[in-house]
């Protein structure tokens, strides 16, 4: 088994493939160092959360799924511009780990050249579980609830979320 594992997303918001994939890791690794990218960002389209909303998001969905809350770690980490350095950036800010479980190609790429094992979650309902899909749906009136675990759902209404979210995506300009 391996002893720490990171895993890097923006969690925009936070949806059941998510879900899954931490339900997968549980059986693969003693921790879980879920690191909250792009945590500088908030109120626009591409990321309408800010990362203490999304980590709050990820705390009550692991509850809600009834995971081990104490074999995972929430770590925020503001994004930097150089991927090359990347990788040695969060070495900084996260307790020692020894593999990374990512899907993304950039991310393997740069793991895999620090010399870390990759372990890749098993896809689920790709088609339908993606931020970007989720916050479609949300932007259109769609039903993105059922894409979401329960408690994030609730959150995401208590901070009225959807109304953020269709309101940084206006436009001042006059046509």
């Amino acid at each position: 088994m391996i002893e720490r594992i990171v895993f890097p997303g923006r969690f925009q918001p936070v949806h059941n493939g998510h879900i899954y994939a931490l339900k997968w890791l549980v059986k693969k690794t003693n921790e879980i160092i879920i690191v909250v990218g792009s945590a500088q960002k908030s109120h626009s389209i591409d990321n309408p959360f800010t990362a203490g909303e999304r980590i709050l998001m990820l705390r009550k969905a692991i509850e809600h799924a009834k995971l081990p809350v104490e074999r995972f770690y929430y770590v925020p980490i503001p994004d930097i511009e150089y991927n090359s350095l990347w990788v040695s950036y969060l070495e900084t800010l996260v307790p020692p780990f020894n593999a990374v479980a990512s899907r993304n190609p950039l991310v393997k790429r740069l793991f895999i050249e620090k010399g870390y094992k990759i372990i890749e979650p098993p896809a689920y309902k790709r088609r339908v579980l993606s931020g970007i899909k989720i916050r479609k749906m949300m932007l259109e009136g769609g039903e993105w609830e059922k894409h979401v675990p329960k408690p994030v759902a609730s959150i995401i209404k208590e901070i009225d979320g959807v109304n953020r979210l269709q309101q940084v995506s206006g436009s001042d300009e006059v046509i």
